[in-house]
């Protein structure tokens, strides 16, 4: 076991958390002890997160120490991951061995465990977050005792542990709903009015497997990114007039100036499934936490609303803006899932790393979108106050009694879930 006293920091370096020791233990065993000792535990994945919610003043926990699991159950369809795993890594033992995950985020960089507990997510009008796949959980909870929940056994409760904000324990393995592997080809349009984007939305976003759509909202014109799965949808249409578009000539990077070999391949290119549904490739480090994010999930309803209501603010978004993307996340019923009870658009925003510079602006995003009943997303960058996040989700009060009854003298929590709580 690894332990140290050095200050660590998220992927963007805008945090430094105030942990009194980092431990990477190398056994369960390990790990029990730590937590049955501490009085507050965090856990830290790859650090994407770009606020203080993995932040604690005693003991923080990486489990990408713990021993590697990878077990595939072929009758039950799911694959059981040591939490530390991060994504490429698990779709590089699926893809082996003929299997898939249906969704990945953008970034395949991350941990598995980190991503479930905070609702991240890919595109798709049928793609759920990747929560969503979650089938069981084991995790150490408070008195260094182990916990083991699921789907089929724990109804009343699992959709409250899956999305938890670390709150709950140390995540030690996840259970994935897994299918067959499949191939994914995907086209680029580029400069896409505008003005198609809301008058012809649920043209777009049905156009593909998965499809983001990226702009700087100044200058009135889009990329359309198409993810096509090959079993599904074939080559598709890619007419030179799509949309008002054209297909790119070349392979593209979302960020204006990044190199496009950062990306996974464009032009039509058939590909195993985790080559092609992240926009990035797992050997490079898109943008080297030169960035910060912050990202809003709307009613997919408030769509048109909320593109005018961002066009309307380009002039002030352009100085700080590197780009912003837009995609869509099927409805669930995870209690803290972003998409939960609705199905949803998800706008995201890729800033200089500028604090001072951003908040101002996030701060003005926010006042025109949270009346359209916009949610912030629990790892990211947002303004507003933690009573007024938590008022966006139904279910954080079912949420609250289920942390207080598994850990009532609040080991995991920190100042960010106790405000948020109102604890």
């Amino acid at each position: 076991m690894l332990t140290t006293g050095a200050p660590a920091h998220n992927w963007a370096g805008n945090i430094t958390y105030g942990a009194a020791r980092v431990h990477r233990p190398a056994s369960l065993d390990e790990l029990r002890r730590i937590v049955s000792a501490a009085s507050q535990v965090r856990t830290l994945g790859t650090g994407h997160s770009f606020n203080r919610i993995a932040d604690t003043p005693g003991d923080l926990v990486r489990a990408d120490g713990l021993p590697r699991r990878a077990e595939i159950d072929r009758e039950r369809g799911t694959v059981t991951v040591s939490a530390g795993l991060r994504y490429t890594e698990v779709a590089e033992e699926l893809h082996a061995v003929g299997f898939a995950l249906a969704n990945l985020a953008s970034l395949p960089h991350i941990t598995v465990a980190g991503s479930v507990a905070t609702g991240t997510h890919g595109s798709g009008d049928g793609l759920q977050s990747l929560a969503s796949a979650v089938a069981g959980l084991e995790l150490v909870g408070p008195q260094g005792d182990l916990v083991t929940l699921s789907r089929n056994a724990d109804p009343d409760h699992f959709p409250g542990a899956v999305v938890s904000l670390g709150a709950l324990g140390v995540v030690t393995a996840l259970t994935l709903d897994i299918e067959p592997a499949f191939e994914v080809a995907q086209w680029v349009h580029v400069d896409v009015p505008l003005d198609a984007l809301a008058g012809r939305f649920d043209e777009i976003t049905g156009a593909a497997y998965s499809v983001s759509t990226f702009t700087d909202w100044h200058s009135g014109r889009g990329t359309v990114w198409l993810k096509r799965r090959t079993d599904r949808q074939g080559g598709g249409d890619e007419a030179a007039d799509w949309l008002g578009g054209r297909p790119a000539a070349a392979p593209w990077h979302p960020i204006p100036g990044m190199p496009a070999e950062f990306c996974t391949r464009q032009l039509g290119e058939p590909g195993p499934w985790h080559e092609r549904l992240p926009h990035f490739r797992p050997e490079f480090t898109p943008s080297r936490g030169e960035e910060l994010q912050s990202e809003l999930f709307l009613p997919r309803a408030a769509a048109p609303a909320a593109f005018a209501a961002l066009r309307g603010l380009g002039a002030e978004l352009a100085p700080v803006l590197q780009v912003s993307e837009v995609r869509t996340v099927a409805r669930d019923e995870l209690w803290l899932s972003p998409a939960q009870g609705r199905d949803t658009v998800a706008v995201h925003f890729t800033w200089l790393k500028d604090t001072e510079a951003v908040l101002p602006v996030v701060a003005a995003v926010e006042e025109r979108l949270l009346p359209l009943g916009a949610r912030p997303h629990w790892g990211k960058v947002t303004a507003a106050a933690p009573a007024d996040v938590a008022a966006r989700f139904p279910r954080l009060p079912d949420f609250r009694r289920l942390v207080l009854d598994h850990d009532p003298a609040g080991r995991f929590r920190n100042d960010f879930v106790a405000r948020l709580l109102g604890l």
